[in-house]
């Protein structure tokens, strides 16, 4: 997927474009490259939690990482253990009548636990510019999950690097409006 391809995806979704920021910038072609890095994801990782601050605070209008351009939403799932609500934001592409996020991690060894959670319970909340969306996941697999992680492989260089940083099969969601 192309920015002219994603433009368009944005344009056809019920929801809203998450985008803050541009991605064909310099700027923003540095910084994917160096969130591709291993000390670069490691940065992005500790400012998660800074990240989701501000994405809270602002109802989802806005992030640190902004200057990527990359759409942003917070994905409110169901803790598997301690059934209390746990936010993450996230990076989404629209596809259709769903928007597609990837349990990517950065590549560590793990899945992360939002994707745990969406395996244990499919019911979740979105949050993106403000709006909420109640929707249901459906985890992707064979030749639609090769379909999904090849738009985010081809938009956001970053995740190649992510997967073959694992040999772990990175978990790929498709989440539709309830």
């Amino acid at each position: 997927m192309d920015l002219h391809e994603l433009d368009t995806a944005f344009r056809n979704s019920p929801f809203p474009d998450g985008r803050w920021g541009a991605s064909d910038t310099s700027l923003a072609k540095l910084l994917q490259r160096f969130a591709a890095s291993t000390i670069g994801s490691a940065t992005i990782r500790r400012l998660v939690p800074l990240d989701r601050k501000v994405l809270v605070r602002s109802n989802g209008r806005y992030t640190v990482l902004g200057p990527f351009g990359s759409p942003m939403l917070l994905l409110t799932t169901t803790g598997r253990t301690s059934g209390l609500a746990r936010t993450t934001p996230l990076v989404y592409l629209p596809q259709g009548d769903a928007l597609l996020v990837v349990g990517s991690n950065f590549g560590q060894t793990k899945h992360p636990a939002w994707a745990l959670n969406l395996s244990a319970n499919t019911a979740a909340i979105v949050t993106i510019r403000g709006q909420e969306f109640p929707v249901q996941a459906q985890e992707l697999e064979g030749a639609e999950r090769e379909h999904a992680w090849s738009s985010f492989t081809s938009l956001a260089k970053p995740y190649e690097a992510y997967g073959a940083r694992t040999h772990r099969h990175i978990k790929v969601f498709a989440l539709r409006k309830v």
